[in-house]
């Protein structure tokens, strides 16, 4: 079944009052929709955000990302900055996923990376604590995101 039969379908459930939870196939369903991206952005004007992601997406043996060169400071301004970074992505670029990263809401609140679809809907996410709790440096922590995000719909590393 398609993906997008799948979410209409999980939809219809949740009107009729029949949803119990997430399907195999659904996951299933996720995982192929990700693994058949053809074109996957991150979008910041930091190369190394991008680098760590690749590296994470190589390990997974899923198609890598590229950069999408935008300026992001204004998504600081909003509620949930990570997940406007997506929504600029998607208001200037056509692509099958957006990965984005970025505070996850008010400052100190820590971080949080969103896997996003070509239509905006959230596919996955991660948190991590404030920078001054965790002490990582950047890399580290988006590796640790990416990878989390990835893991929690059931991806797993290729050897």
């Amino acid at each position: 079944m398609s993906f997008e039969k799948i979410i209409k379908n999980a939809y219809h459930e949740s009107v009729r009052g029949e949803r119990r939870g997430d399907k195999e196939e659904e996951l299933s369903s996720l995982q192929e929709n990700i693994r058949s991206c053809r074109r996957i952005v991150v979008p910041n004007r930091n190369q190394v955000k991008t680098a760590a992601i690749n590296e994470v997406l190589k390990k997974f043996n899923l198609p890598l990302a590229e950069q999408l060169r935008i300026h992001t400071n204004s998504a600081d301004l909003t509620r949930t900055p990570a997940l406007s970074k997506a929504l600029m992505a998607l208001d200037i670029c056509e692509c099958d996923l957006v990965i984005a990263r970025g505070r996850l809401g008010v400052p100190g609140s820590g971080s949080m990376l969103v896997l996003v679809d070509g239509k905006g809907r959230l596919l996955s996410a991660a948190t991590s604590p404030s920078h001054v709790l965790h002490g990582k440096k950047l890399e580290e922590a988006v590796k640790d995101e990416i990878t989390h995000a990835l893991e929690r719909i059931g991806f797993s590393v290729v050897e």
